[in-house]
C-alpha cells in the first residue's frame, strides 16, 4: 500500500513518510465515527456509530451495533483489509470497537481498539 502520511513529513530513508497501519487505523475510525448524511457527496457513507453512544446499555443494542459495524467496514473498505471479526462494548457513554482484519497485502492479522467517550 502506498500514500501520503498525515501530516506530511519525509521519512528517514529521505522518501515521502508513510505508516500502513497508521493509515488503516484512520480509515477504520473514519467510517465508524462518520454519520450518514455528514458527507454530501457520499450521503450513505459511515456507521451511525456516534449517535449510538447515548443510546440505552443492552446485549442487543450491542449485537446491533456488531452487525452495523460490520457491514460498514466490508463496504467501505472490502478492497483494502478482510474483516475477521469485530466486538463491541459499551458501558455508560464510551463505547469501544475492537475489529480483527487482514490488510489484503498482508498475511498476518492486525487489531485496532477505537475507544470513544461521549
Amino acid at each position: 500500500m502506498t500514500g501520503f502520511g498525515f501530516p506530511y513529513r519525509i521519512g528517514t530513508d529521505g522518501r515521502t513518510g508513510f505508516d500502513p497501519d497508521r493509515h488503516i487505523r484512520g480509515m477504520i475510525e473514519l467510517v465508524l465515527f462518520t454519520n450518514q448524511g455528514e458527507r454530501v457527496n457520499r450521503p450513505d457513507f459511515g456507521a451511525n456509530v456516534p449517535q449510538l453512544v447515548f443510546s440505552e446499555n443492552s446485549p442487543e443494542l450491542a449485537t446491533a451495533l456488531q452487525h452495523l459495524v460490520m457491514s460498514a467496514l466490508q463496504r467501505w473498505l472490502g478492497e483494502r483489509i478482510e474483516i475477521r471479526g469485530v466486538e463491541v462494548e459499551a458501558r455508560a457513554a464510551t463505547l469501544a470497537v475492537q475489529v480483527r482484519f487482514r490488510p489484503l497485502d498482508a498475511e498476518e492479522e492486525r487489531v485496532v481498539r477505537v475507544v470513544r467517550e461521549g
